[in-house]
């Protein structure tokens, strides 16, 4: 669904349009890219293609769904080009790079008006949880082990195990792979009784920085420079500084009796635009039904 804010004296948000996706199916992920006017709305395997800001369906003679899809990831350095102005196409012309992890490869694609398709590496190592592109580098985690792959190349290499607990080797651990800048990432990794680390590594698999460290291990990750917020299973949130790795805040978890359930972190790349003069005063909760033909209501 698209909101309006509406400015002056009486605040109110109009649906300005609304779409569903085929099948009905839960929508998992979706990535904007406004150097283009598109978005990418990843459900039920699939990649669909939508224009900003009306959300209308690109037609499927022009951009079919991509399918079979286990997880995909942007190039960083795309995602942060802003929307051409309207005196302005600078980057109208300049295609947005992503990879699709399949099964069994990934697929490279570029984006302009259409959709080309470049080329397909294997995975030796079997699926892909989740991925995080910048430039050329993929980071990449499996199951069990953080990888960086050279798409140039097609040279993978491993990085660091997800789980370095000797005592339970097994146990399934979140992994996160978020991008600090443009050519490092912070991959997480728990380590144990001491909670878990969070190393910094650039593009090329070198270590940056220093490392963090949380007492356990965090069910939601942002970053905002120079810091990185972290959620804990506590419901605490720490705020780390990303080049001295200090820790700078912690805002202890809400009281137990409390309503506020903390449940995960957002961030957006380039911050919130909110058209009014009141600026703040207009950052409200708004509620909207989570289950369509639902009488209940959740915040959001």
């Amino acid at each position: 669904m698209r909101f309006a804010l509406q400015t002056g004296e009486i605040e109110s948000y109009t649906i300005l349009s609304r779409q569903s996706v085929p099948n009905d199916k839960p929508i998992e992920e979706i990535v904007l890219l406004p150097s283009i006017s598109r978005a990418l709305v990843f459900s039920d395997k699939q990649i669909h293609f939508y224009t900003l800001p009306s959300l209308d369906v690109v037609s499927h003679q022009v951009i079919k769904p991509i399918r079979n899809v286990v997880t995909f990831a942007v190039d960083q350095r795309h995602l942060t080009r802003p929307a051409p102005s309207a005196n302005s196409a600078s980057h109208r012309n300049e295609a947005v790079d992503f990879c699709v992890m399949k099964r069994t490869s990934i697929a490279l694609y570029s984006l302009r008006e259409r959709l080309f398709y470049q080329k397909e590496i294997p995975l030796p190592d079997g699926p892909v949880i989740l991925a995080r592109r910048i430039g050329s580098s993929l980071c990449l985690a499996d199951s069990k082990l953080y990888h960086l792959l050279n798409l140039e190349t097609a040279e993978m290499f491993p990085i660091l195990p997800l789980n370095q607990d000797g005592q339970s080797p097994n146990l399934p651990v979140e992994p996160f792979i978020i991008p600090t800048g443009d050519n490092d990432f912070l991959v997480v990794s728990w380590t144990g009784e001491n909670g878990s680390m969070g190393i910094f590594l650039t593009t090329s698999g070198d270590p940056v920085r220093g490392t963090l460290t949380w007492s356990q291990h965090p069910i939601s990750i942002c970053v905002d420079y120079p810091h990185v917020a972290a959620l804990l299973p506590n419901g605490a949130v720490e705020i780390h500084n990303i080049d001295s790795q200090d820790l700078v805040q912690v805002i202890p978890p809400p009281p137990e009796d409390s309503p506020v359930d903390r449940t995960r972190l957002v961030s957006t790349l380039m911050g919130y635009l909110v058209p009014s003069t009141r600026s703040s005063a207009k950052m409200r909760k708004v509620p909207v039904s989570l289950n369509r033909g639902s009488s209940s209501q959740s915040e959001s």
